[in-house]
């Protein structure tokens, strides 16, 4: 399902503000105890609202203290263990981001070379042509490959196992 975009800006006409936020905040209420129900946790929401003089407090004032209390009496350290700051989220993010970045930077110089190497094998390029600096790159995707060739050989009993002139390594040393 797609994400909806949502922008944000200030609604200047009073009604409309309160209409959205009745809205808003029977869908938030709603969100609060299906996630209670479904993953059987306890939750509580209190909202504000400049347009009732009582905070709307659910599921009821009674079980919002009780769950607010037991929060409140848990160290520090575990009631701040799952909370992030933007800078902390940020900053998390940015370093997942650069994991995954070297992760496809090293499967595309993988890819590159093989696709070079499949090339020379077609005669569609010059070996003299390989940028030395990826040697150690080549020599992991030619054993790679030659460990692939070997045992599809040997499924289809075109390799004897025991005879190194039939092994495709045997062959390119």
């Amino acid at each position: 399902m797609p994400r909806r975009k949502v922008t944000l800006a200030y609604m200047s006409n009073k009604s409309e503000r309160k209409i959205s936020f009745n809205k808003r905040k029977k869908g938030l209420i709603k969100k609060a105890s299906e996630l209670c129900t479904l993953c059987a946790v306890d939750g509580c929401a209190i909202i504000y609202s400049p347009f009732e003089s009582q905070p709307e407090v659910w599921p009821s004032p009674e079980e919002t203290a009780s769950v607010l209390s037991r929060y409140n009496s848990l160290p520090e350290i575990e009631q701040t263990r799952y909370m992030t700051n933007l800078e902390s989220f940020t900053k998390q993010r940015l370093e997942k981001v650069k994991k995954d970045l070297h992760r496809l930077q090293i499967e595309n110089k993988r890819k590159e070379v093989k696709c070079f190497m499949y090339k020379c094998m077609a005669g569609i390029k010059n070996p003299e042509e390989f940028d030395m600096t990826n040697a150690d790159v080549m020599r992991s995707v030619m054993e790679e490959t030659t460990t692939a060739l070997n045992s599809r050989m040997r499924e289809l009993n075109i390799v004897d196992p025991n005879d190194p002139a039939t092994s495709v390594s045997q062959n390119l040393h």
